[in-house]
């Protein structure tokens, strides 16, 4: 009695087998890309459109829209004055720092120039910065006793000229633009002219 439920158990497990074995090569057959019982797909198959995709929510079809006028992208401080000189000028004319000269923005300024600035400008901005010395580029100079490249005299250097500097970069010297942000453009400014004082 026993063997015979045995066998009978046995041959149950064998059918089971067969069945599961014959089902999956039969679902495995539908579709060569499937990839079977799929965990999350809205991972993978977006909901949202591609900004290269077409868009029927648009009246130009296109996903990809300008921003509306006007507006800036997060983190974005606007620097309404052109790369030209004329921009320059106006820089010089109208923009002050909206920092408030405190310690603790000084002490941030020098931080970020010491690492930003001070390769080529030097630890005291007097033009003798490591790179200089190298001998492969001309000094830039000095803040305290130099001579701008697009005149006067680098100590009279207003908050807007430098940051101007700063925003496009100009002779040798790049824009900063992208390595600082805004704020900490002012309180390199602000840093710079602790430096024009020295003597």
């Amino acid at each position: 009695m026993i063997e015979s439920m045995l066998v009978m158990n046995k041959r149950i497990s064998i059918i089971i087998f067969v069945l599961v074995a014959v089902s999956a090569i039969i679902s495995s057959c539908k579709d060569k890309r499937s990839r079977g019982l799929e965990y999350a797909p809205n991972m993978y198959e977006p909901i949202a459109y591609n900004p290269d995709q077409k868009n029927p929510n648009f009246a130009d079809g296109k996903t990809s829209q300008n921003p509306p006028k006007g507006t800036n992208p997060v983190g974005y401080a606007r620097f309404d004055y052109p790369e030209t000189r004329e921009g320059y000028d106006a820089a010089s004319a109208t923009a002050v720092n909206p920092l408030v000269k405190n310690k603790k923005n000084l002490l941030e300024g020098q931080e970020l120039y010491i690492s930003m600035c001070s390769p080529c400008h030097g630890v005291l901005g007097a033009g003798n910065g490591k790179i200089v010395e190298l001998g492969k580029y001309p000094a830039p100079p000095s803040y305290a006793n130099g001579v701008s490249s697009r005149g006067g005299a680098m100590k009279d250097l207003t908050d807007g000229k430098i940051y101007h500097t700063m925003q496009y970069g100009i002779n040798l010297m790049g824009s900063y633009a992208s390595q600082l942000s805004p704020d900490e453009r002012w309180k390199v400014v602000m840093y710079v002219h602790e430096l024009q004082t020295i003597k």
